[in-house]
């Protein structure tokens, strides 16, 4: 459905405490510099609660902005300002905080998302996040429920990190101690800043003629596809893990986007190549924390044979092995940094030259999505929008955790064609307009 939002105003939220000197200069990490500056979206939905009733607006809004400044002493890089993809000036400068009107139900918008519509409830347009690290807009609809667009900028915060930010903020809010993190501000230690002259961050960002839509496979769905995926005599046998939910959809989507662009082929000087974002907190020796804050993922990389068609499984076993190379010998040859410097820039020639077809996975599944309680309960509905890149998927768990939404972006005409696939439409539900 079309949205009509109106900002009705803004301000500057800054800490509640000011930053100390000696944390005045917050060094972007190589794994930092190297990301695109675009911004994290996420926007939580709230219905109408005996909370809210009984809040004034006025004190419910203004409690927001307290317990965000609050906030914001914890995350002190967030209220500066990033400086030449080098530093961050943590000057206190602040985080702009919009207020909007949306005259229509959030059930409206929650049962009929349109992700293209959703932009439109967050503060900042997303591939403009070359200084301000932070936005945050108040989306009041006129049922009384509540949508609050987070825009965090990529330069400086995975997804992960936004998750660590948004739920602390949530915990102050609702006075709860025991869930407020200190976030682990050490990624330029682990991982040095580098000299990146010759790469381009903004590599891959477009806006043009891209296409979002929300595919959700239920959890029997999900099975279907995984039995897919298994060859018979492992199954027997039992010689061998199954696949995982996304390594199962990841060879499906991957599958149905080759089939239903086949007449648009590709030179035979050219390949595909599947890309899956990894968390490394998990693969460093020893592992970081869960709210470890930055940048730490990095890309796993697997190129599959152009005859591979629905051979799901020997697919499914390539990806994870390219997964599994992402280990703690990987992290410590990323922590060098040249060899792997050169490694993405030569990726990157591939990329801008049309040698290399890249298809891209980043799946926020069992990561903290629902916990953002600021007072009156958890979120209903965590959506995201239409995004600035082509040939990406994001996989988020449904509200209720038993199957996946996927948020697919494509170029335009490849998503005619990819949306109206009957084998993938036999296994997900395309939302209308979405």
């Amino acid at each position: 459905m079309k949205l009509k939002v109106e900002v009705m105003s803004k301000e500057i939220i800054k800490p509640s405490s000011p930053t100390p000197d000696a944390l005045c200069h917050y060094q972007l990490s190589f794994l930092d510099q190297i990301s695109p500056p675009v911004y994290n979206p996420l926007i939580l939905f709230y219905p109408m609660t005996k909370c809210n009733i009984q809040v004034n607006k006025i004190k419910l809004i203004d409690h927001l902005k307290q317990s965000m400044s609050n906030a914001l002493t914890y995350f002190y890089p967030l209220a500066g300002r990033i400086n030449h993809n080098l530093f961050v000036d943590c000057n206190d400068e602040g985080v702009p905080f919009l207020e909007a009107q949306v005259p229509c139900q959030l059930s409206d918008v929650v049962e009929n998302a349109v992700p293209s519509e959703l932009n439109k409830l967050l503060p900042s347009v997303l591939d403009d996040a070359e200084e301000l690290p932070l936005g945050i807009q108040l989306n009041i609809f006129e049922c009384g429920g509540i949508g609050i667009g987070v825009c965090i900028s990529h330069k400086i915060a995975d997804a992960l990190s936004l998750f660590t930010y948004v739920n602390t903020w949530a915990a102050i809010s609702r006075g709860d101690q025991s869930f407020i993190v200190s976030p682990e501000l050490i990624s330029a230690k682990l991982f040095p800043p580098k000299n990146i002259l010759g790469y381009e961050p903004r590599i891959g960002i477009s806006t043009e003629r891209i296409v979002t839509k929300r595919f959700v496979f239920s959890a029997s769905k999900i099975q279907e596809i995984k039995a897919k995926c298994t060859n018979s005599s492992t199954a027997t046998t039992g010689n061998q893990k199954g696949p995982s939910r996304i390594e199962a959809l990841s060879a499906f989507i991957w599958s149905r986007f080759v089939a239903s662009t086949k007449a648009k082929s590709i030179p035979d000087s050219c390949f595909y190549a599947i890309v899956h974002a990894v968390n490394l907190r998990t693969r460093l020796d020893p592992p970081l924390p869960e709210h470890s804050f930055g940048n730490f993922y990095q890309m796993a990389m697997t190129v599959p044979s152009r005859n591979s068609g629905e051979d799901f499984y020997n697919l499914v076993n390539q990806i994870r092995e390219s997964i599994r190379k992402l280990d703690s010998k990987y992290v410590r040859q990323l922590q060098d940094g040249q060899s792997h410097f050169d490694f993405i820039k030569e990726r990157a020639e591939s990329f801008i030259t049309g040698q290399m077809v890249s298809f891209n996975f980043t799946s926020l599944c069992r990561f903290p999505r629902y916990k953002a309680d600021f007072g009156w309960g958890k979120p209903i509905w965590v959506g995201s929008v239409s995004l600035t890149f082509k040939n990406l998927v994001v996989f988020m768990d449904t509200a209720f955790g038993d199957g996946i939404e996927a948020w697919i972006s494509l170029q335009e005409e490849d998503m005619a064609t990819f949306g109206s696939d009957e084998m993938l439409l036999a296994y997900a539900v395309s939302h209308q307009g979405c």
